[in-house]
C-alpha cells in the first residue's frame, strides 16, 4: 500500500491527461493507502500562461475558475471514495513574482485546504522546468548566467515558500537540475540548501523524493542523492510522491524509488491522513517502508 502526495489530471491541467476521479480510481486499484490531490496553483498574469494554454484560449479568469472546479470535484471524490483510500485535497504552490505568495494565501482562506505542496517552476518570472529552451532564458537572466547561478536564485524563491507559507510538503526539492544535472554545486549554494532545509524542520515540514525525475530519463529521483545525503543527516522527515500527470502515470517508476530507498537506506517515510468526522488532519508514518508488502502493486504491472 504505497503512497503520494503530489498528482495532476488533464481534467485541471492543460499539459496533464484524464480524469481527476480516474487518477483516484487508479490509486485505490493498485492499493495505496494515501493519495494526494494537489493541482498547480493557478497564475493571474497573462504573460504567465503557458503555450498550451495559449493555443486552447485558456486565460487567467478561466485558470481560476479550473482550480475552483479541482477543488469542489477533488472534495466530492475524498468523500465518495472514504471508505476505500484516504484522500487529501492540496494545492502545487508557484512563485513567480512578489505577488504569487499572498495570491496564495488569500485564495487558500476562502478555499481551505488539507494541505499544501511547496514548489517553484520560475526563476525570474521564467518557467525552468518547462523545455530547455526556456531554462536557458532563465539562466540568461541569472547573475553569472550559469547554472549554479540560477540554481541560487531558486533556492531564495524556494526559501521564499518555505518561510511565507511553511507548506506541509515541499515537492521536488532540486527540480532546477532537470537540464543541467551534471553541474557541480558550489559552496554558496549549499550554504543555500542548507538554509532552506533548517527552515523546513523548524516547523515540520516534509520532503517529498518524487519519482517523476526518472521519467525525465534522470539518474535520481528528485532530491539528487547529494542533496537527500544531506537531508537525511539533518533527520528530515520524507514521503513519497510520484508526481503523477495521467491516472496511468500513478505510481510511475515506484520499482526505481523502492531501489532508491533501499540504497539510501530510508526505512520511514510519512503521509497525510484526513479524518473525515473532524476534518483534522494527521500526521502519520510508515515504519518500515522496505518491505515488500507496501510494494505489491508491482509485480502486476
Amino acid at each position: 500500500m504505497p503512497i503520494t502526495l503530489h498528482s495532476h489530471s488533464g481534467q485541471f491541467c492543460c499539459h496533464a491527461s484524464g480524469k481527476l476521479e480516474d487518477v483516484v480510481l487508479s490509486a485505490i486499484e493498485k492499493g495505496f493507502v494515501c493519495i494526494g490531490l494537489s493541482e498547480h496553483f493557478f497564475r493571474t498574469r497573462a504573460q504567465d500562461l503557458y503555450p498550451e494554454e495559449i493555443e486552447m484560449n485558456v486565460d487567467c479568469k478561466k485558470l481560476k475558475e479550473i482550480w475552483i472546479e479541482f477543488v469542489k470535484e477533488a472534495r466530492r471524490l475524498q468523500k465518495k471514495y472514504s471508505d476505500k483510500i484516504n484522500i487529501l485535497v492540496g494545492t502545487e504552490t508557484e512563485n513567480i513574482h512578489s505577488e504569487s505568495i499572498q495570491e496564495i494565501k488569500d485564495i487558500i482562506k476562502e478555499y481551505p485546504l488539507d494541505y499544501v505542496v511547496g514548489s517553484v517552476h520560475h526563476v525570474f518570472e521564467t518557467p525552468t522546468d518547462f523545455d530547455k529552451v526556456m531554462f536557458d532564458n532563465a539562466l540568461l537572466k541569472s547573475s553569472e548566467k550559469t547554472a549554479d547561478s540560477l540554481y541560487q536564485a531558486y533556492f531564495d524563491s524556494q526559501y521564499e515558500v518555505i518561510t511565507e507559507l511553511q507548506p506541509k510538503v515541499i515537492g521536488h526539492f532540486d527540480v532546477i537540475r532537470m537540464f543541467t544535472p551534471e553541474t557541480e554545486l558550489s559552496d554558496k549554494t549549499w550554504e543555500k540548501i542548507r538554509r532552506n532545509v533548517d527552515a523546513i524542520n523548524a516547523y515540520g515540514g516534509i520532503i517529498e523524493i518524487n519519482s517523476r525525475a526518472w521519467k525525465k530519463g534522470l539518474k535520481y529521483a528528485y532530491p539528487f542523492k547529494d542533496i537527500l545525503q544531506y537531508i537525511l543527516s539533518q533527520n528530515c522527515k520524507i514521503t513519497l510522491g510520484d508526481d503523477s500527470h495521467d491516472p496511468s502515470q500513478v505510481g510511475l517508476h515506484y520499482d526505481k524509488l523502492y531501489d532508491y530507498l533501499k540504497e539510501m537506506n530510508i526505512k520511514k517515510v510519512y503521509y497525510l491522513e484526513r479524518n473525515p468526522e473532524t476534518c483534522e488532519i494527521i500526521e502519520k508514518s510508515i515504519d518500515n517502508i522496505q518491505d515488500k508488502l507496501y510494494w505489491k502493486f508491482l509485480d502486476k504491472n
